[in-house]
């Protein structure tokens, strides 16, 4: 399976990154990130649903509803979870030690955290860091801040657009990391996004949602929802192109911001922990979307089909059960049609008559492939895009902490 190396990432005006290697986990590894947003630059940001969200989550919530944010402060290596009162306190004064540098309010600031559950905030190392990562501060940034978020990634993710609105170049560009712990109930482990057109901040939170919804909340790696989630889309006003809401432009502009956001999830899914598949699970002819994704992450999130992509076994019963078992009501399994790629696997409720062995295994045997499942109960149609479960899940996450 190809993983994509980081492509050009085009610099969006009026958002600044900056990155250094403040030794919060490895020494010498890039780990914390700064990103300075221009005046007047509008937010929104989606966060996990996970009850046991980490310090950063709630400190930047917090935040937001205060008033718009001028800086972001990512790191790595510890996650600030799971530590309760404690967490909070270090994360605002974080916060606090990163807002003397820009001279604003600490308010302004909004925390992100990835990396170790449990362990506390090495506090003294991020302040430590933060002077130079933000004379590091450019709008050329971007393939820095990409590799100093990652925790077990292998590889940095990015995406980048350039679009004409109104006879005015347009650009979006975003940075996502995750490898492990996906199965996002709102965005995917971190994400962060810029473009330079001016937008009104409801109009910022409703394409990031729409965008958010098609991409990061279609993708599954283990089933798991970090506590860390978070993805965030800024929109900083330095091109004079104001994007009106319900306009020609603003469907063309989140058009870019979901495109961005797909590359991104699905670079996500490729460098899965362990992962050598990457898989597209399209459920057809639902009665609405919500039991097409209901069929899609049954199957997506099973164990044994999981096991069975990383086999190249063309198991097809493994398939078969996850969608009898996904909970839909009334569903009449002579209507319902599996596909592995172009093969017809499943039909009246068995095997496909045309089916053999081998056209099942010269299908799985490709990196990439799509299931396909059809109810025969509606229009409704979705996909999730998911990977195998491989040896080197196991290994990378038994080993995590090692």
């Amino acid at each position: 399976m190809e993983k994509a190396p980081l492509p050009e990432l085009h610099p969006v005006a009026g958002f600044r990154l900056g990155t250094t290697a403040a030794g919060i986990s490895k020494a010498g590894r890039p780990d914390l990130v700064v990103m300075a947003l221009a005046p007047g630059a509008c937010c929104a940001a989606v966060f996990t649903r996970n009850a046991f969200c980490a310090a950063p989550v709630t400190v930047a919530r917090e935040h937001l509803q205060q008033g718009a944010p001028a800086l972001l402060l990512v790191n790595t290596g510890n996650a600030n979870a799971g530590t309760g009162a404690t967490g909070i306190n270090d994360a605002r004064q974080c916060c606090a030690a990163l807002a003397e540098h820009a001279d604003c309010d600490a308010a302004a600031v909004l925390p992100f955290s990835t990396g170790v559950i449990g362990e506390p905030l090495p506090v003294g190392k991020i302040i430590a860091g933060l002077p130079a990562a933000y004379a590091n501060l450019s709008e050329r940034g971007w393939a820095e801040a990409a590799g100093g978020i990652l925790t077990t990634d292998t590889v940095a993710k990015g995406a980048s657009r350039q679009i004409d609105l109104d006879g005015q170049q347009v650009t979006v560009t975003g940075i996502a990391k995750g490898a492990g712990m996906i199965r996002p109930d709102m965005a995917t482990m971190l994400a962060f996004i810029g473009t330079d057109a001016a937008l009104a901040p409801e109009a910022v939170q409703d394409c990031l949602a729409s965008a958010v919804e098609q991409s990061f909340n279609r993708i599954s790696v283990d089933g798991d929802t970090s506590t860390n989630d978070a993805c965030v889309l800024v929109a900083t006003g330095a091109t004079p192109v104001e994007v009106a809401q319900g306009s020609a432009a603003y469907a063309a502009l989140c058009e870019a911001v979901s495109a961005v956001c797909v590359e991104l999830a699905q670079a996500i899914v490729r460098d899965g922990e362990g992962a050598t598949r990457f898989v597209t699970v399209s459920v057809e002819q639902g009665a609405d979307s919500a039991e097409c994704l209901q069929v899609a992450y049954t199957i997506a999130h099973s164990p044994l089909v999981k096991t069975a992509l990383f086999a190249g076994d063309p198991n097809w019963g493994r398939i078969l059960a996850a969608v009898g078992r996904a909970g839909i009501d009334a569903l009449d399994i002579n209507g319902v049609e599996i596909y592995l790629d172009e093969v017809c696997i499943v039909r009246a409720g068995g095997r496909a008559p045309e089916y053999t062995e081998a056209d099942g295994q010269r299908v799985m045997d490709r990196t990439e492939y799509e299931v396909r499942v059809v109810l025969g109960r509606g229009k409704a149609a979705e996909q999730v895009w998911t990977c195998d479960l491989s040896y080197d899940y196991v290994k990378i996450n038994a080993e995590y902490r090692t």
